[in-house]
């Protein structure tokens, strides 16, 4: 017989290791909701670049007072709106990029979203994905999922997606920023990216989208009891 109750699915990698593109496939495949944690961080990192204070992070937990973030859970339509407005594409801007690592890493920042994740995914079948999902937002999660892939092949994957959103960018700078953002999410003091012990491992580096999600997939109905 199948639980029919609330079942996270948390899925932790590196930067640019298709995480959205699993958890959004894997939602719509089960019917459950999703949840991407890396929009959140970048939408508060587009609001601290706005107010002009992205260097100051002594004055970041203030500037959150009274903030409006907004984000659908429908793995169909998904959107993030920044105080009324959508910013579901200019939260992929080169900018943003610079600056969400570093803005994600402040503790208080990370508690203020943990809360709020956490009060997304209350009760909820959902599929979770970030940087720490699986060891620190949802440690008790029902099946944990670290993706990752070769340096090269989240670099390609990432240049396609900003030529889809019109941004202009070389494989040398991806490659760098990619770099970057890979050591300063697994050394930084708080809440770096790690793998879970109980977490079971994906490598999607030579796998089809569909292949990704169908192992994911058997891995729920194990643990739902389907």
């Amino acid at each position: 017989m199948i639980n029919m109750g609330g079942f996270v699915v948390a899925i932790d990698g590196p930067a640019g290791a298709g995480k959205t593109t699993l958890a959004r496939g894997l939602a719509k495949r089960l019917g459950f909701d999703y949840l991407d944690t890396g929009a959140m961080y970048r939408a508060i990192t587009l609001k601290l670049l706005r107010m002009g204070v992205i260097g100051e992070p002594t004055q970041w937990l203030d500037c959150l007072d009274g903030v409006r973030l907004e984000v659908s859970t429908d793995p169909d339509r998904f959107w993030i709106r920044l105080d009324g407005e959508d910013v579901t594409d200019r939260i992929r801007s080169k900018e943003v990029d610079r600056y969400v690592s570093q803005v994600s890493a402040e503790p208080q920042i990370r508690e203020w979203m943990k809360r709020r994740q956490r009060e997304l995914a209350d009760e909820k079948r959902i599929v979770c994905e970030g940087r720490d999902m699986t060891t620190v937002v949802f440690p008790d999660a029902e099946l944990k999922i670290y993706l990752d892939a070769s340096l090269k092949e989240r670099a390609r994957r990432r240049l396609e997606q900003l030529k889809q959103l019109g941004i202009s960018a070389t494989m040398d700078e991806i490659i760098k920023n990619i770099r970057f953002r890979d050591r300063y999410d697994s050394t930084r003091p708080v809440a770096p990216l790690s793998k879970a012990d109980d977490a079971i491992v994906i490598d999607n580096t030579t796998l089809s989208i569909e292949a990704e999600i169908e192992i994911a997939a058997r891995e729920v109905m194990k643990r739902l009891g389907g």
